[in-house]
């Protein structure tokens, strides 16, 4: 079974991102299983909306284990199994909080076992100042050198917010060689090419 990882910094929208491309993916109610660092595990169900409501928070670090969950992805008259992670955020700098700084470890560690990576980035803060100020420098190098991976893409967030379209020109500068697809995990915008190139690589 194939894995698709969701990464990048804390608060660029990965969660709301995992609920609402399952939802647009068909899926009415997530059963999302909690991998923790020191290896325990739980199983949660939730609604989307209620999902959204328990996973998504506007403080960082609301995410501090793996959060994944296996789907049917639709493949043209069928369909196939694949388990969608999300992720703790990125952060610069060594984090006061010893469970912050596990969930950020286990989430490197993942990348490695990642057949399909989606790394999202804010537009909308990449408009404000230069790009590897705006991401962060662990963010920024994970993106400098992910293209080597044929799964790898990024998704650039919160392409709603008036200003996102001058940070997605900035981040298609800088990353020229990457797929990029412009998004917004709020209304579900760019999800079809997406999913379209999430079905290429599974």
């Amino acid at each position: 079974m194939k894995q698709c990882t969701i990464i990048g910094k804390t608060n660029v929208g990965k969660t709301l991102f995992l609920i609402n491309f399952a939802e647009y993916l068909g899926l009415k109610s997530l059963d999302i299983n909690f991998a923790f660092n020191e290896g325990s595990e739980k199983f949660k169900n939730f609604s989307c909306k209620n999902a959204i409501s328990n996973l998504v928070d506007e403080n960082p670090h609301k995410t501090r284990c793996i959060q994944s969950m296996t789907l049917d992805f639709p493949m043209g008259k069928g369909k196939k199994k694949i388990k969608l992670v999300d992720t703790a955020g990125f952060i610069d700098g060594i984090h006061p909080d010893l469970e912050v700084r596990k969930a950020i470890s286990q989430t490197l560690s993942i990348i490695r076992d990642s057949d399909i990576i989606l790394h999202i980035i804010d537009a909308y803060a990449a408009k404000k100042q230069d790009l590897p100020s705006s991401m962060g420098e662990v963010d920024y190098q994970i993106a400098q050198f992910a293209q080597l991976k044929r799964g790898y893409a990024i998704l650039a967030n919160k392409m709603d917010l008036a200003g996102a379209e001058e940070g997605l020109k900035k981040i298609k500068e800088e990353f020229s060689g990457h797929v990029i697809f412009p998004i917004s995990a709020l209304y579900k915008r760019g999800f079809k090419e997406v999913k379209t190139f999430v079905a290429r690589n599974i």
